[in-house]
């Protein structure tokens, strides 16, 4: 967490509840140790959502399927959401988590690697959330910007890495500078890129949200 633990557990005191379904998902994904959205990430993306609107989601990273069934939840019912994973193991559950929602009629999955995937996308999508493997986003990004329709949005989680990104590459264990090197690149790109306007926002594991200029 990049932020003091009080501040975060004050800030999601305040937090609106989310569907009986979603509550119970983010407690077996406690017990069982699977990576969901932060709480305070879900009260983001509901804000986001709420202000753009969109008719067509896709998202890079479905794990169990949980922010997939969230966006759902806090979208128009004319609104589909295609959901990339490449975790065989996850894609069963989430395929089945889709069908117990109430929302597999919304939700499309589509499994491989991002990298592939994406190339085969026509798009164009008015919101893109990237959540997947965190080393991979500079790779992704220029798939993303081709799919990323002129005023749409793009949300990127877990950017600073558990606060790692603010260190020198050398300061980390060898297997992790690569990673530290590519998300930093990330980060550059996101910000200094024309058609871009973005802010780095010290959320969760930190978050980026940027706007397709016209």
């Amino acid at each position: 967490m990049i932020i003091d633990e009080s501040m975060a557990v004050f800030i999601n005191s305040f937090a609106t509840p989310n569907s009986e379904f979603l509550e119970q998902l983010e407690s077996f994904s406690i017990k069982t140790n699977v990576p969901i959205v932060r709480k305070e990430m879900q009260t983001l993306i509901k804000f986001l959502l709420a202000v753009a609107k969109p008719q067509n989601i896709l998202e890079v990273g479905t794990a169990i399927g949980f922010s997939a069934v969230l966006m759902a939840e806090n979208t128009s019912s004319e609104c589909r959401i295609t959901t990339i994973e490449n975790y065989e193991k996850r894609i069963p559950l989430a395929k089945e988590n889709f069908e117990r929602s109430g929302y597999g009629d919304r939700i499309t999955l589509l499994e491989g690697d991002a990298t592939d995937v994406l190339k085969t996308l026509d798009g164009p999508y008015d919101f893109i959330f990237m959540d997947a493997a965190k080393g991979q986003y500079i790779n992704f990004f220029p798939d993303v910007m081709r799919l990323l329709k002129p005023g749409a949005m793009l949300l990127s989680d877990n950017v600073m890495q558990d606060g790692d990104i603010l260190k020198s590459r050398y300061a980390l264990e060898r297997r992790n500078r690569t990673i530290h090197t590519r998300m930093r690149d990330y980060l550059y790109e996101l910000t200094h890129n024309d058609a871009l306007t973005t802010v780095i926002l010290p959320v969760g594991d930190g978050v980026t949200v940027s706007l397709r200029n016209q």
